[in-house]
């Protein structure tokens, strides 16, 4: 069975529109709750849930709508307010809880939002679970007697005990006094929490993305607009500069130059760091999407790298299959499970400045070797009917191209999860090659 409404990061959409709504998310807060019922047993008592969200306005509403539907299963509620993503997964595992939900879209601006959840042991839900929950929401919405409602409480120290979690995974031994830190929190879950972090381990702290209104989260702030963090690690002349998204599961860092290094670059130095530190290292974990250049770096320095599809749960789900520990995207969710069981934007950033601590080696000249190929994506808008999968004219083209590039570059041909758009990817050494190519591929296509 197909899940009809949960996608690679759980639900998510525009606010107002259809699942996206109060009605919908009440009686999935019921859902999830009749599926924890049916795995708990007596003998731990009642569930419990805890819910997070970011600063959107209408995580407000939202969180109102999916608290009464858990109660309305009998199922315990904590609410811990904003909070990063990260911070839910850790805090449901810390609490001893059945579950988590974070209510948030994000990257995404304010318009849209949606939810995803974690386990009891701070994972993604699997996808047998989600489902279960998608059969759950065919049922009809009904209510527990008043004596086995839920209870709602709010977790006042959610903030303080994930701060301290986020300050044990740095090593005892270092601390960052003498660096200068440019910390973009993106106006988002962590505006309250990540800048506390860095100034408690020693670093000088210049917060900017840090005033949420509701509306503003990842406007022209954070990860994915990091050009302010750039701009004010230069003029403020800072160590580095370290964007977060909106839930903080994502980074982007900059050094004191005004480079920007995305999340290949920093998966790579994290992994040549445990090399040079002679900790073990079994293997990387990358997406599909990883540039072939830390692919390459990696063969160098005698470090094994695998392919998940792209998402991080997809990654998470290779990790645990090879016994791996390190892994990540090019979009800057890292994963270290030896530090965390999910991707988190502030824990990936304190290790690299544990590396650097270490070494005292610029991030750039650490790179130098690693010079990423350039990646050129076209998204094309095609019939729903078209059957790309069985298209012998577009699979000759794809092949006739990498056949060219060989083992200087790649093609990706993939269908976007929730639209009938066929994305195009090509990584050759030149990008107007990579374009040329790209071009040729698509032009097969037959466009809507």
């Amino acid at each position: 069975m197909n899940r009809k409404y949960f996608g690679t990061d759980g639900i998510r959409g525009e606010v107002g529109t259809y699942p996206i709504t109060p009605d919908f998310m009440m009686r999935l807060g019921y859902a999830a709750g009749r599926v924890l019922s049916k795995k708990t047993d007596a003998i731990h008592g009642r569930p419990g849930v805890l819910i997070g969200k970011d600063t959107r306005i209408s995580g407000y509403m939202l969180e109102a709508a999916l608290e009464a539907g858990f109660s309305a299963a009998g199922i315990d509620v904590f609410l811990c307010g904003p909070i990063p993503t990260p911070g839910v997964a850790y805090l449901t595992r810390a609490l001893r809880l059945s579950a988590g939900a974070v209510i948030s879209a994000s990257h995404n601006l304010f318009q849209d939002n949606g939810v995803k959840f974690f386990s009891a042991v701070g994972d993604k839900l699997s996808d047998a679970m989600e489902r279960e929950i998608e059969a759950e929401l065919e049922e009809p919405f009904q209510c527990v007697p008043s004596a086995q409602l839920g209870k709602v409480k709010r977790l006042d120290d959610a903030a303080g005990r994930y701060i301290e979690f986020c300050k044990s995974t740095f090593p005892n031994d270092l601390d960052l006094h003498g660096l200068k830190l440019v910390v973009d929190s993106a106006h988002g879950a962590a505006y309250h929490i990540a800048s506390h972090v860095f100034h408690e381990l020693g670093a000088e702290v210049i917060s900017i993305g840090n005033q949420p209104n509701g509306q503003n989260i990842n406007d022209h702030v954070g990860a994915t607009s990091p050009q302010l963090c750039v701009e004010t690690v230069l003029r403020e002349k800072a160590h580095f500069g370290i964007a977060l998204d909106g839930d903080a599961d994502r980074l982007q860092m900059v050094d004191h130059e005004g480079r920007l290094f995305n999340g290949d670059e920093l998966l790579y130095l994290i992994a040549l760091h445990q090399k040079d530190q002679n900790q073990p290292l079994d293997g990387v974990v990358g997406t599909l999407m990883t540039n072939l250049a830390v692919e390459h770096a990696l063969q160098k320095i005698q470090v094994p790298f695998e392919r998940a599809a792209v998402g991080d749960r997809y990654v998470l789900e290779m990790l645990k299959a090879k016994g791996w520990k390190i892994g990540g995207e090019s979009s800057g969710h890292l994963l270290f499970l030896d530090k965390h069981t999910t991707g988190d934007g502030i824990v990936a950033a304190l290790q690299i400045l544990m590396g650097y601590c270490r070494n005292k080696v610029d991030l750039s000249q650490s790179l130098a070797d690693v010079k990423l190929f350039p990646q050129v994506m076209l998204n094309i808008r095609y019939k729903r009917e078209y059957d790309w999968k069985s298209d012998e004219s577009l699979k000759a083209r794809q092949e006739l191209i990498e056949k060219e590039l060989g083992s200087t570059g790649r093609v990706l041909i993939r269908a976007s999860g929730t639209e009938p758009v066929l994305r195009v990817m090509v990584e050759a050494l030149d990008r107007l090659q990579a374009e040329k190519a790209a071009k040729y591929i698509a032009n097969e296509i037959p466009l809507a």
